[in-house]
């Protein structure tokens, strides 16, 4: 058994500490649970959560880790973009690992980068054929594993209860 297969089963055995997160009507509560369950197993330095607004092609931010660096509220327009197209309107999981992705994929690529932070999991979060927005965990690790990703789906799925609607 790996040592990150053992933090996943540990995350399993420690589930209660998010599902009981999840009966809560205050949104920040479910991410920030959802936040730090996940936190052991994939090693996040940042974990966000946006709200997609699909008429103006943006998200807005609803949840930071790191409120100082990514303040809640904060926006970013996605229009036209291959992220955006990616994992806004493909609703398909988007993996950056290394400097060179960051760059590629986000305008704000020097302020990631300067929080030492060198690989992204962007998951959208989908509801029947409604895309709610995004939670994208941000690692110091250049590289990330499979089951990182499919842990990531699962955390992230999680947070369903938070997003407005």
């Amino acid at each position: 058994m790996t040592e990150l297969d053992v933090r996943i089963a540990q995350a399993v055995r420690d589930s209660a500490v998010v599902t009981d997160a999840l009966t809560s009507t205050d949104p920040a509560a479910v991410f920030a649970a959802m936040d730090k369950w996940s936190q052991p197993v994939l090693q996040q330095a940042l974990c966000t959560v946006n709200r997609f607004d699909s008429v103006n092609m943006a998200v807005v931010r609803l949840y930071s880790s790191d409120p100082v660096s990514y303040p809640p509220g904060g926006s970013k327009q996605k229009r036209g973009m291959p992220w955006g197209e990616h994992v806004l309107l493909q609703r398909r999981i988007y993996v950056g690992e290394g400097p060179d992705a960051i760059r590629a994929s986000f305008d704000d690529h020097s302020a990631i980068l300067g929080l030492g932070l060198q690989s992204v999991i962007n998951v959208p979060v989908v509801v029947g054929d409604v895309c709610l927005g995004t939670v994208n965990f941000l690692m110091r690790e250049a590289r990330v594993q499979d089951a990182h990703v499919s842990f990531a789906r699962l955390a992230a799925y999680l947070t369903v209860s938070g997003f407005p609607r």
